[in-house]
């Protein structure tokens, strides 16, 4: 049995993993982690920390998972260079499954993305819509940032340079280098996400819809399982389902 660590346990993402782990068989919760409680305190007694709290606080959690040698899953998003390049430093010593977005669905969707991008080709324009809740305090949605990075990756564009945030005023022409990125916030929308490729005469679109983040804590629970029996590194879900 994998015994894991929930950090952030105060959150909704906290919440709906310790309920999802609750009704496995294969894991045991040997600790729960909130605003104010301390890792260190409990972190010899688990296998495996499953990180959902705030961006700013990884970087301390994953020292603290290498020094004790503990694997870790990352759910935290909207890092900042400096943060993702601290958590980074730790690849060597642990194994990590790092992911923008846990769900099943939406890592189908990363992947189709992909393949829809090479097929199609420069042609088509590039446009990302994602829409959340109004409690939602980071955007683009890091899964959104995902989408976009494959985006750019296929076109070979530079995303700090072809990524355009909303448009407003004159701005001119839609060039081919760009590549859209629209965040929405309003009620209790767990998370939609839609890639847009148009062209001249006809439009491909690829959405996912999430309507329970017991979709999102499943996969980081399956990712818990899988990290635990890897070499050190840095992985994603395409790595936990097969996908590359």
């Amino acid at each position: 049995m994998t015994k894991i660590i929930i950090t952030g346990t105060k959150g909704r993402m906290g919440q709906a993993l310790a309920a999802c782990a609750k009704k496995l068989n294969t894991l045991e919760i040997v600790g729960q982690v909130g605003h104010g409680d301390d890792l260190a305190s409990v972190i010899s007694k688990g296998d495996v920390v499953v990180d959902f709290s705030m961006h700013s606080a990884t970087p301390g959690k994953a020292e603290l998972c290498a020094k004790n040698k503990k694997a870790m899953v990352i759910g935290t998003t909207g890092h900042s260079d400096a943060e993702k390049k601290a958590i980074s430093n730790f690849q060597s010593a642990i194994s990590m499954v790092w992911a923008s977005n846990f769900s099943t669905g939406v890592n189908t969707l990363f992947w189709l993305t992909r393949k829809a991008a090479e097929i199609l080709g420069p042609d088509f324009d590039l446009e990302i819509v994602e829409m959340h809740h109004r409690l939602k305090k980071d955007a683009p949605s890091g899964t959104a940032e995902t989408l976009a990075g494959i985006l750019a990756d296929v076109r070979n564009l530079q995303l700090d340079k072809a990524a355009r945030h909303g448009r407003t005023g004159v701005v001119g022409e839609r060039t081919q280098a760009e590549i859209g990125i629209h965040s929405i916030r309003g009620g209790d929308v767990v998370g939609d996400h839609t890639v847009i490729f148009a062209n001249t005469g006809e439009r491909l679109e690829l959405t996912h819809k999430a309507s329970s983040r017991e979709t999102f804590a499943n996969g980081a629970l399956r990712a818990a399982l899988w990290v635990v029996k890897q070499k050190p590194g840095i992985y994603n879900m395409q790595d936990v389902l097969g996908l590359k």
